[in-house]
């Protein structure tokens, strides 16, 4: 557990083994934070994240789980706090993508239930579990957040792929919710939408973006990096700007951009 003599802050990254969710937890470690590291299995991509994460200084705690399973909310707080001592920061990074890019007409229950059940149902019963237990941490620092990882796709529409973008709208209301709901208990809440970020995520329609970013969809003509989001997440998580919760930051090149 922490000690009065270790400093560090602690964080909860959810699919941290690679992508995003690596450079997210690598940030974070480079700024101070030991992890709790949260994925849906144990391989050498999650090995790999531990081996940088150590290199960095952390300490850091792997938690395998469904976030889709409330039981896996309760492993996830009780790590953080057994083997580390608190939570100061939670980061809602995990999600999976559609199965395959349909017709909005084509859309299957079976397919949209699973899709959010983790993005948006997971999501949103680990932020009330982390929360109530940050509001009832009686030795809780200063500057606390919950930083959620949405999409452009919460306000952009992609028909091919409706279940995703419902469940990233979705988020983002939910990160305006808590934002509300824990500013008295000096938790702050924020959004960070990505637009197109080169992820094994992407991997389907790379080529087809990439086209289209040389083409000029984006006004900063390249893909996005993880270190991106890592970058904008830190930033959050260590007050750099503390008089700020409920919004959205976009992390996309200007993709969203309204243009004549």
């Amino acid at each position: 557990m922490n000690t009065a003599s270790n400093q560090r802050k602690v964080a909860i990254v959810t699919g941290a083994r690679r992508g995003i969710g690596r450079a997210i937890a690598c940030c974070l470690a480079d700024a101070g934070f030991d992890l709790v590291m949260n994925d849906l299995v144990h391989d050498t991509d999650l090995d790999e994240t531990s081996r940088q994460l150590r290199e960095r200084g952390a300490r850091a705690v792997a938690v395998i789980g469904d976030i889709a399973q409330p039981s896996t909310h309760q492993a996830i707080v009780n790590a953080a706090f057994t083997e580390l001592g608190t939570i100061d920061c939670l980061v809602n990074n995990a999600g999976i993508q559609v199965s395959r890019r349909e017709d909005l007409m084509s859309v299957t229950p079976e397919n949209f239930d699973r899709l959010l059940h983790v993005n948006l149902r997971g999501t949103f019963f680990l932020t009330q579990a982390v929360a109530a237990r940050m509001i009832a941490d009686a030795d809780h620092r200063e500057g606390r957040s919950i930083v959620t990882i949405s999409s452009a796709n919460a306000v952009m529409a992609s028909v091919e792929k409706a279940e995703y973008c419902i469940a990233k709208s979705g988020l983002s209301m939910m990160n305006r919710l808590f934002a509300l709901r824990l500013a008295r208990h000096g938790i702050n809440c924020h959004e960070i939408q990505p637009g197109l970020i080169d992820t094994d995520m992407i991997a389907p329609a790379r080529a087809a973006y990439s086209e289209r970013i040389e083409g000029g969809l984006t006004p900063i003509q390249r893909w996005g990096v993880p270190a991106d989001i890592g970058r904008a997440v830190t930033a959050l998580a260590t007050q750099a700007m503390p008089f700020t919760t409920g919004h959205a930051f976009q992390i996309d090149g200007g993709l969203q951009l309204s243009r004549l």
